[in-house]
């Protein structure tokens, strides 16, 4: 394994879990709202 593959991907890692988070957090705020507003539990 190569320093600068390494690199890459301790560089690039932290990027495609932030974005896995944000559409996660993303699309349960989406249904949080759609809930809040049927005026029914999120559960």
């Amino acid at each position: 394994m190569s320093p600068v593959f390494l690199t890459a991907y301790v560089l690039a890692f932290p990027v495609i879990v932030a974005c896995v988070l944000f559409y996660l957090v993303r699309a349960f705020h989406s249904d949080w709202l759609q809930a809040k507003a049927e005026n029914r539990p999120m559960i």
